[in-house]
């Protein structure tokens, strides 16, 4: 029974690490979202010539294509927020289910100690 409980345990150790790891990438994908609807904004206050960065030039375009742009890559950020959310999801389901099956494995407290602390 003892080997049951150290896997479980590891394994919750593992998913922990793993649920870390993914709201680090849900983290900085909402900080890209933040940038993309701050860049969307300044758009709309620019006039007819604008210009984007691509690697360390700046190429003009129009406001229309670059709106297309930020909207599409907006698009693809809150995919991949919904897709991390789910996991994140899931993984805190499992880590809940894991808690519980180890708790069975902790000794339970006697009627003396719950005596003793009342």
């Amino acid at each position: 029974m003892e080997k049951e409980a150290e896997e479980i345990l590891l394994n919750i150790q593992n998913q922990n690490q793993y649920l870390q790891n993914i709201m680090i990438q849900k983290q900085t994908l909402q900080i890209q979202l933040r940038e993309v609807e701050a860049a969307l904004q300044e758009l709309e206050k620019a006039k007819d010539d604008v210009f984007k960065a691509v690697g360390p030039i700046l190429i003009k375009s129009t406001k229309e294509e670059l709106k297309k742009e930020l909207e599409e890559g907006k698009d693809d950020i809150n995919l991949n927020i919904k897709t991390l959310e789910t996991q994140e999801k899931k993984i805190k389901d499992f880590i809940k289910e894991n808690q519980e099956k180890f708790q069975k494995y902790l000794p339970k407290p006697s009627q003396k100690q719950k005596d003793k602390k009342e």
